[in-house]
């Protein structure tokens, strides 16, 4: 078998080296053919450096390395000799704005170097304007300039404004410069995870065009499929047998846990980096997810106390996607480009788009819901799923008493000083674990006469939650009378009338007191 790509992102030493390659180029052809100037926003380890590394090495008429694929014999590699200024913000200095600036200068001075050209200008962008010049004059075609991680600098400093401001000035100039340089350009190309808006960047760019939402380019990083099941068929059989299941079974479970992102509403896309770790380690783990949640993303989360896109799926229009301000960052943007939300379904009304946009899987989903238990609760991470075994089991069993216990340890985790006398807290802080143990709180599931807090059904099984809060600390016993009235007067549970085992589960908090009650409808 090929050699799985991991971390590999270099297209030269994937195809040397023999590894396994899915074949991207038919999606990069149509992007090379139609257009100049282009902007891919992706998460990140979503394949965007080795597009990057592709498009260099087909602008260098590279024709060796693209042996068999689908762009082979599609291209004149004749008139492929590009010089090719790549620029990857990942490896830059940009602590500081005089590192950045450094750092891009070093870069021009040794393409400068690397092509014997000299540069006679002093100022940065200058400097950049001129090499781009003297390549295309020496070298007799045009430049191309790919930038992979354009917006590095300045999410890495979004928790210092002075450097972030900084460097924001620094990326305008430097970025301004590749529309001046029109005559000398071949083709540009940008790679992010996140646009910003207001922040003045694309200001001196204004003529890219954002491919990010476009279902030409919908799979152009990541895997579909018909791509999964095609190139890592001996890795998922070996997989399957691994694990004692079924081929079909491991595909269900490869797709519950890591398909499920989607630009277009419906080609949905494996991530690479877990897909590929999976086929390594032979385990099912959160390995995006915790290559770098960044600690800022679950605080303004907690903060803002806005739950809704993690709880539940949301819908909005296309203005929520066109970018993010970071001096006024909201959440939807956010958690989008950054790859926690995605598209799940995309419709027109009154001609504008409209999409539907949730978690894309189960690595997602239950990796922000356990960290962001954590921060409401500070309840260790790494204990919260021997809590979630024992929580299901009294669910099941229908111990309240035991349930009852286990809520207090998680509220008595939060320090005195963070307890916070307001229903939404602990409503959000309850729902969080609802989530965590499997409960369906997706738009508080809506009946002819009511709105049901939460169901879980478990095989043979329905668990119909109501949740009750007041602050002050009284009778617990009269709010989960109450909570249980509710769910038998509004007939929540007729619409599970399929023969099947129901519970009613009341749960009620008055003040920083607790109490549960689990009653077995049949």
């Amino acid at each position: 078998m090929k050699g799985l790509p991991i971390g590999i992102q270099s297209f030269t030493n994937l195809r040397n080296g023999n590894y396994l390659y899915v074949d991207k180029t038919q999606d990069i052809y149509r992007l090379i053919t139609s257009g100049r100037y282009f902007f891919l926003s992706r998460p990140r380890r979503f394949g965007k450096s080795l597009l990057i590394s592709t498009l260099e090495a087909i602008f260098q008429g590279k024709k060796e390395l693209f042996a068999g694929l689908w762009i082979e014999d599609k291209m004149d590699w004749t008139q492929l000799n590009h010089p090719v200024i790549r620029i990857d913000f990942g490896g830059m200095n940009n602590r500081s704005s005089e590192g950045l600036t450094n750092s891009l200068f070093d870069l021009v001075n040794q393409t400068a170097e690397k092509h014997n050209i000299i540069l006679k200008t002093t100022e940065l962008p200058d400097r950049f304007a001129e090499v781009i010049s003297k390549l295309h004059l020496s070298s007799g075609y045009q430049t191309v300039v790919l930038i992979d991680e354009y917006d590095k600098a300045i999410i890495d400093n979004m928790s210092e404004p002075e450097i972030m401001e900084g460097n924001k000035q620094i990326l305008h100039d430097f970025y301004q410069v590749l529309k001046a340089s029109d005559d000398h350009l071949h083709f540009v190309f940008l790679t992010g995870v996140s646009k910003f808006s207001g922040v003045s960047i694309f200001s001196g760019l204004n003529n890219l065009n954002d491919i990010t939402l476009s279902e030409k380019y919908s799979t152009i990083c990541g895997y579909t499929q018909q791509e999964l099941e095609n190139y890592f068929s001996e890795y998922l059989t070996e997989l399957s047998v691994s694990f004692g299941i079924s081929f079909q079974e491991l595909l269900d479970t490869i797709r519950i846990w890591y398909d499920g992102y989607s630009w277009d509403g419906k080609i949905p896309i494996y991530n690479p980096f877990s897909t590929l770790l999976l086929f390594e380690n032979n385990e099912f783990s959160n390995y995006w997810f915790r290559t770098g949640t960044p600690t800022f993303l679950i605080e303004l989360l907690k903060t803002r106390n806005r739950l809704e896109p993690i709880l539940e799926p949301i819908t909005v229009n296309s203005s929520a996607f066109d970018s993010f301000n970071p001096q006024f960052i909201t959440e939807i943007p956010l958690l989008f480009q950054t790859g926690y939300l995605t598209i799940k379904h995309k419709a027109f009304i009154q001609g504008r788009p409209h999409y539907t946009i949730e978690m894309p899987n189960l690595e997602v989903r239950e990796s922000m819901v356990k960290y962001l238990l954590s921060t409401y609760s500070h309840y260790p991470v790494e204990r919260e799923d021997d809590l979630k075994e024992r929580m299901q089991q009294q669910l099941l069993a229908n111990d309240a008493g035991g349930l009852e216990q286990s809520l207090r340890e998680m509220l008595a985790s939060i320090p005195y000083p963070l307890h916070i006398g307001k229903e939404a807290y602990y409503h959000s802080l309850l729902l969080l674990w609802l989530k965590l143990l499997g409960f369906d709180i997706q738009g508080e599931i809506m009946t002819n006469i009511g709105r049901i807090d939460a169901i879980w059904k478990f095989p043979g099984h329905t668990i119909i939650a109501e949740v009750k809060y007041q602050p002050q600390e009284e009778s617990i016993s009269a709010l989960l009378d109450n909570a249980i009235k509710q769910i038998k007067e509004k007939q929540y549970a007729d619409r599970f009338n399929d023969g099947q085992k129901i519970s009613l589960l009341a749960v009620a908090f008055a003040g920083k007191e607790i109490g549960c009650r689990i009653i077995q409808q049949k």
